[in-house]
C-alpha cells in the first residue's frame, strides 16, 4: 500500500479533539498522557490555554512543551487514529523558528556538560585502594 493510501485511511475531516490528535500525531504515547499535558498547561492552541476536548481544526497553531524542549507546530491534517510514524509526521509542520530554537537549545545542552564528566570513569575498587594508599603515604612523608 502506498504512503498516500495509508494517509487517506487515517485522515479525518472536520474537527478532532485536541488530546486525540496529540496522541495520533505521536507527541504522547497514550491519550491520557496527552490529556494530562493539556490540563497541565503544556499545550496551547493559537496562544491560548485550552481543555483536552478542544476541537482542533486544520491551520491551528500548537505550542507544545515536551520535557525541556518547546515546539511550535501548525496542524496540516486531522486524525483521531494512531497510525505509523511516517503518517503521523504528515499531520503537522514545525515552524522554522521552532526548529532553529530547538536545535540551538540542544547544542547548548551538549556544551554545558555536567561537572565531573571530564574526570573519566569511576575508579574500580582496586584503583580506589591504590589511591588511598598513595594518599596515606604522602601524609606520612610530610
Amino acid at each position: 500500500m502506498s504512503p498516500l493510501a495509508v494517509t487517506r485511511l487515517f485522515v479525518h475531516h472536520g474537527t478532532v479533539r485536541l488530546d486525540k490528535w496529540l496522541w495520533a500525531a505521536r507527541f504522547y504515547k497514550t491519550r491520557s498522557a496527552a490529556t494530562d499535558a493539556v490540563l497541565g498547561g503544556r499545550v496551547h492552541v493559537n496562544g491560548a490555554r485550552v481543555r483536552p476536548a478542544k476541537e482542533l481544526r486544520v491551520g491551528d497553531e500548537l505550542e507544545l512543551t515536551l520535557g525541556v524542549s518547546r515546539r511550535v507546530v501548525e496542524v496540516l491534517a486531522l486524525s483521531d487514529k494512531r497510525g505509523p510514524a511516517p503518517v503521523a509526521v504528515t499531520l503537522y509542520r514545525e515552524t522554522p523558528e521552532s526548529v532553529e530554537a530547538r536545535e540551538r537549545a540542544a547544542a547548548e545542552r551538549r556544551l554545558a556538560r555536567p561537572l565531573g564528566v571530564d574526570l573519566g570513569a569511576r575508579p574500580t575498587k582496586l584503583e580506589r585502594r591504590r589511591l588511598e594508599a598513595l594518599r596515606r603515604a604522602q601524609r606520612h612523608s610530610h
